[in-house]
């Protein structure tokens, strides 16, 4: 009999490992996973689970490299790591020539405003092997960072995405990159950029916010806003046969899977959700078009004015990406992952 995993697959849903672990990836790809993504508390997580492992790297790395900052060595660290998931992948990314087998890699989390230093580091993260796609935030500066990086032949992946509007906004720059990449002659038929919508981390926003502004609801609605918002991006995405790939990452509750099943997205799932997935009772079925419950969609729209916001095509300008909640939140959860990331590589540095 077919996994869950497999069985969500061939019902035309991608799932990728959110997280590149060796270890958990090697498996992850041996029941079906097709990619993988990392980010600075990846990163951190992974070195911090295995220390004998990679403070043995991590000297060696040091050693080699004498007179380089801890930034230096920490992003040869990254490296170090990204290369050996990405070979892992590599067969996925051969067997479907290049289509699929991608590690997302996410340029220094620091560089959230600088479109022009972005585009320069993912230059240097699509180097470490041919299946890496560059993760950008979805800010005013990472959208002009996506359109350069998509114009010369880079696989983007948006991040840090929480509405309709930046997901609109990230894929209509991916077409603007892909516009370019052609007419300097570029082959973009594997070029499939992929834009992720982190709904768990919409759910947790308002979370704060109900909690925040006591709102008077009953809190099960909020587990449904990342979903509802997800939904509504994958109609204007197929209406408009944008090339980006929409993404589903950060994963609370168990629908997070099951309701978002469909033709042509992508779910990225850290390892012990996707094994608990596959463990389970429930028969993996076409979800993602079925619309959600009006009773909750009015709920969310009516008391949350944040969920109005990200729930508009036209909720949102690009100038005010950064500084809505969620992204506020997460940016500095990204950047507190890489400085403590920097802190470890501190440590052996000074021993």
């Amino acid at each position: 009999m077919l996994s869950n995993m497999r069985v969500t697959a061939l019902l035309g849903t991608d799932f990728w490992n959110d997280s590149c672990d060796p270890t958990e990836l090697a498996e992850a790809v041996s029941e079906g996973a097709v990619g993988a993504t990392s980010n600075p508390v990846i990163v951190h997580q992974v070195v911090q689970s295995d220390g004998a492992r990679w403070g043995s790297v991590l000297d060696a790395l040091i050693t080699a490299n004498e007179g380089q900052t801890e930034d230096e060595i920490t992003w040869k660290l990254i490296a170090v790591l990204g290369r050996e998931a990405a070979e892992i992948l590599r067969p996925v990314y051969d067997a479907t020539q290049g289509r699929k087998g991608f590690l997302s890699m996410q340029v220094n989390p620091k560089l959230f405003n600088d479109a022009r230093r972005m585009v320069e580091h993912g230059r240097e993260l699509a180097q470490i092997a041919p299946n890496v796609a560059v993760k950008i935030p979805a800010t005013a500066a990472g959208l002009a960072a996506i359109e350069d990086l998509t114009a010369a032949g880079i696989r983007i992946n948006a991040t840090v995405c929480f509405s309709v509007a930046q997901a609109v906004a990230c894929a209509e720059a991916v077409e603007r990159g892909v516009a370019r990449a052609q007419a300097s002659g570029r082959d973009t038929t594997t070029l499939l950029p992929t834009v992720t919508l982190m709904i768990g981390r919409i759910d947790d926003h308002l979370r704060r916010a109900m909690e925040k502004e006591e709102v008077t609801v009953d809190p099960g609605h909020l587990n449904w806003a990342g979903i509802a918002i997800f939904k509504k991006t994958y109609g204007i995405f197929r209406e408009r046969r944008f090339r980006s790939i929409l993404l589903a990452a950060a994963y609370r509750y168990p629908m997070h899977w099951t309701d978002l099943i469909g033709d042509g997205v992508i779910q990225t799932m850290p390892y012990k959700w996707w094994k608990q997935f596959n463990a389970s009772i429930f028969t993996p079925e076409r979800s993602l078009e079925r619309p959600l419950a009006e009773p909750t969609l009015r709920a969310l729209v009516e008391n949350f004015p944040d969920f109005r916001r990200a729930y508009a095509e036209d909720g949102m300008q690009p100038r005010d990406f950064v500084h809505y909640g969620a992204s506020i939140h997460t940016l500095h959860q990204f950047l507190g992952g890489y400085h403590k990331l920097v802190e470890l590589v501190r440590g052996r540095m000074l021993v």
